[in-house]
């Protein structure tokens, strides 16, 4: 099983370069926009249209549910919190790209309450945070963390994003879910395809959607003769309670939807927000070395580069009525982008908010959203990027930044943030 995991398999640099990500989806921003996106939060805490458009960026349409309406922009703390708590005046449907049939191919994402509450609520229970400091930490991510950083070991030098912050997520859910070997990469390299529109030909699309529905069938039908501890077998045997009474089983579509859903979270955001964190420490040195010293402020460093640099700082909502915020007048069948990246640096709520500072007085941030859809899996990220920085700390006392390589720098998507690379020195 793990010679996948430390392979020098070409693959990794196929799925986890931010900045080709970004490159083939159309929306790459290569400079810091947070200095433009504080600007426009000093400007008004709602403003009409889209943020790129705000923005003075190339156009780029995040969801296809948007297409031809009217954008609004949320900015501050007060506008970001009131829009994602809200579900009966900002509706996650934004989230659906319709298609022939209908089907709810983001299955939660795409939902409100109570219908979202009720499908939540099969898996919730396998994200919980003491789940992740037991089953998930010592299940799986303490063995791949230690595998990958004795792989880095042999070497003076590493590249990070690729040898430690893109395979620990992937191997992480892929293994949670109860795959193994070579189909935890297989799997995901065919689940990103599937969404690669304009790379590839729908054919291509179609034939990769085929082989991921293909193996979550095969694992399912296994799983319900022999059934596992794993997410899999939790949601084979979990139940859907409805507000009506109605109770019943999730069925093999919704079950299929709901992992892959997982899986392309699990293993798509998680690692970026790895790779951020190690950067904010390794460029802050005196914080690097209170970590060193002080391991409970590992979990304050983690929450603090959320703060400061998520990797997904825009998210959408559908406007469900007519309605106001902040003294703006939202037409119902608009899309309001909730700007959180401008809200997680708003200095109505923190001291200096453009500096990263792990020993800042700790409150709740935006990072992982807020409210019923706040993100499902953040504490098995948490998790992941603690024991990751743990093991570098252990194992490398003078670690640093490569001086000879390109210095790293953020880059992607505006819509999806992540680290140019992470070259470091171990000894």
């Amino acid at each position: 099983m793990n010679n996948v995991l430390i392979g020098d398999d070409s693959i990794y640099e196929e799925l986890y370069d931010v900045r080709r990500e970004a490159e083939h989806a159309g929306n790459l921003v290569e400079e810091d926009m947070n200095p433009a996106m504080n600007a426009l939060r000093e400007r008004a805490p709602v403003q009409k249209g889209f943020l790129r458009e705000l923005l003075k960026l190339p156009h780029h349409q995040r969801h296809v549910f948007a297409v031809g309406r009217q954008g609004y922009t949320a900015l501050t703390w007060d506008a970001c919190n009131a829009a994602f708590r809200d579900h009966e005046r900002f509706s996650s449907k934004v989230m659906h790209t319709p298609s022939e049939s209908g089907e709810q191919r983001l299955g939660i994402l795409e939902m409100d309450e109570p219908e979202h509450r009720t499908f939540r609520a099969t898996i919730q229970p396998m994200f919980l945070r003491p789940k992740t400091l037991t089953w998930w930490r010592d299940r799986f991510i303490k063995d791949i963390v230690e595998t990958l950083v004795a792989k880095i070991a042999q070497n003076d030098r590493a590249e990070l994003n690729l040898q430690l912050c893109a395979r620990v997520p992937v191997h992480t859910i892929t293994r949670a879910i109860g795959m193994e070997g070579d189909d935890a990469i297989i799997f995901r390299q065919n689940l990103v395809r599937t969404s690669a529109h304009g790379r590839i030909s729908m054919d291509e699309a179609r034939a990769a959607s085929a082989t991921v529905d293909r193996m979550l069938i095969e694992l399912i039908a296994k799983r319900r003769v022999e059934p596992g501890d794993d997410v899999l077998s939790g949601l084979i045997q979990a139940e859907l309670d409805f507000p009506d009474g109605v109770r019943r089983p999730l069925t093999e579509r919704e079950i299929v939807i709901m992992t892959k859903l997982v899986m392309l979270a699990g293993g798509g955001t998680s690692w970026r927000q790895m790779g951020i964190t190690i950067w904010a420490l390794l460029t802050h040195r005196e914080q690097l070395e209170a970590v060193r010293a002080d391991r409970k402020l590992i979990d304050k460093a983690i929450e603090e580069s959320v703060r400061w640099n998520p990797t997904d700082p825009v998210f959408s909502r559908l406007v469900a009525q007519d309605t106001e915020l902040e003294g703006v007048q939202l037409p119902e069948g608009s899309v309001l982008e909730i700007c959180l990246g401008a809200a997680n640096r708003d200095p109505s709520r923190w001291d200096n908010p453009d500096a990263y500072d792990l020993h800042r007085p700790l409150q709740s941030h935006m990072g992982f959203g807020m409210g019923g859809h706040q993100c499902l899996g953040m504490n098995v990220a948490r998790s992941e990027i603690w024991v990751a920085i743990n093991a570098l700390l252990d194992a490398f006392p003078n670690l640093r930044l490569d001086p000879d390589a390109p210095a790293p720098h953020m880059t992607g998507g505006l819509e999806q943030r992540g680290m140019s690379a992470i070259p470091v020195l171990l000894r």
